[in-house]
């Protein structure tokens, strides 16, 4: 932290990075111990010694990094989780459903109230619709672009005399 250059330098944990520090600068921080003193066991060493440096670090958080094997069995939920997933053709489905109705690119970006060179780029595949635009194109095209609304769910829809088990949708692999 100091910067001054000196012949043993302590790995030392200071708001969660790992610094080779002086022996005055590393107060500032936690030491970390390793087993080795290679750099990999270095990089990797903190979810093995980690967990009693981030005891001491007094943080409210500290269970979590205590408890090792058990957060990593555990996912935590992120926003993509929520996420719809835009289909992997949906250039060729945007293409396709203008052409069916007879419209240019110009013409759907006039009725979507957006450039045609987006609807150029979104042809071309170049880049994914935002989700203001994918609604657009989906109302105005009567097209999906999300991944799993097509054909699949009718497949899975029955009368209610039918009762779909685990037995039917897995296959085993002899």
């Amino acid at each position: 932290m100091c910067g001054s250059e000196q012949p043993s330098l302590t790995t030392v944990k200071v708001e969660g990075a790992e610094l080779q520090l002086c022996d005055d600068c590393k107060e500032f921080g936690t030491e970390v111990r390793t087993e080795s003193s290679s750099a990999a066991s270095t990089k990797y060493s903190t979810s093995s010694s980690g967990g009693s440096g981030s005891g001491s670090g007094g943080s409210t958080g500290s269970g979590a990094g205590t408890s090792g094997g058990g957060g990593s069995t555990r996912r935590r939920r992120d926003m993509f989780d929520t996420m719809d997933e835009i289909v992997a053709d949906y250039d060729q489905r945007i293409r396709k459903a203008r052409e069916n109705r007879s419209l240019s690119q110009e013409d759907l970006a006039n009725s979507l109230n957006e450039k045609a060179s987006l609807i150029r780029k979104l042809e071309r595949g170049d880049m994914l619709p935002s989700d203001d635009v994918k609604s657009k194109l989906e109302a105005e095209l009567e097209i999906s672009l999300i991944e799993g609304e097509e054909a699949d769910d009718t497949e899975w829809s029955g009368d209610s005399s039918t009762t779909t088990t685990l037995g039917d949708v897995v296959k085993r692999k002899d």
